[in-house]
């Protein structure tokens, strides 16, 4: 009974680590370039994959300025496999973009 019980709570631990999603990475406040790994649109969030093999996860706001050869642009115009370079602060263990500058 104790060796099932056992089982049922690594099974569970296992399951909820995979349910939690990808990893993410929190860096210092700065500028980073990277390449879009995944776009969702439906919470306005992007992760953007460093060249030093961390993962940002960056929520859009109301302030966040996007822009492509200068020029603002829609939230909709990003995609993934794009080359970006975003600016960011640290907010504790978040990251707020405060610019996302489409490179291509």
């Amino acid at each position: 009974m104790k060796n099932a019980i056992l089982k049922g709570m690594l099974f569970s631990t296992i399951l909820l680590f995979f349910a939690c999603g990808e990893s993410t990475d929190v860096v210092e406040s700065g500028t980073y370039q990277g390449t879009i790994k995944e776009v969702e649109a439906a919470k306005s969030e992007i992760y953007v994959s460093t060249a030093d093999d961390k993962t940002l996860e960056l929520y859009f706001t109301d302030s966040t300025k996007l822009t492509r050869n200068g020029s603002s642009v829609e939230f909709s115009e990003l995609e993934e496999g794009q080359k970006v370079e975003v600016e960011v602060e640290k907010q504790g263990k978040r990251l707020d973009p405060i610019s996302v500058n489409i490179m291509e």
